[in-house]
């Protein structure tokens, strides 16, 4: 676990943005089990390349064209079991921290793992997400 205090930046830049934290296994399943649309979940990390790559990659591809209906978030190392608890639903992907995963209907339809996010600059990652949204989202 990290101090709040540390991390808190950290997750405000995602919830700042929109994101909803999920906090709990529950909450995960709520969000994941039982929704209809498109919904981009984020695990969030201390890592460097979750606050050089993932975040901002994430938080530019929501600027314009489609987007997901909704935008939740775990945070790895602080809300373990919701973490956990989502990453049943990003298999058969192993656990990665960060990732971004995007569903629609319910379904797991675009993941991307942490060695797509490592030493690739948010421009990427951004245009990454911005063609699954293309695909996937109304």
């Amino acid at each position: 676990m990290y101090p709040a205090e540390l991390v808190a930046p950290m997750k405000e830049e995602l919830v700042d943005a929109g994101f909803t934290e999920l906090k709990t296994p529950m909450d995960v399943d709520k969000t994941l089990g039982e929704n209809n649309g498109t919904v981009l979940v984020v695990v969030n990390s201390v890592c460097g390349c979750a606050a050089g790559a993932a975040r901002p990659g994430v938080l530019r591809s929501l600027q314009s064209g489609k987007k997901p209906d909704s935008l939740c978030t775990v945070f790895a190392g602080v809300d373990a079991e919701a973490t956990e608890r989502a990453r049943q639903y990003f298999l058969p992907y192993p656990p990665s921290s960060p990732a971004i995963a995007l569903f629609k209907d319910g379904k797991l339809v675009h993941f991307v793992e942490r060695h797509h996010i490592e030493g690739r600059p948010a421009e990427m990652i951004a245009e990454n997400l911005s063609m699954a949204y293309e695909e996937y989202c109304s």
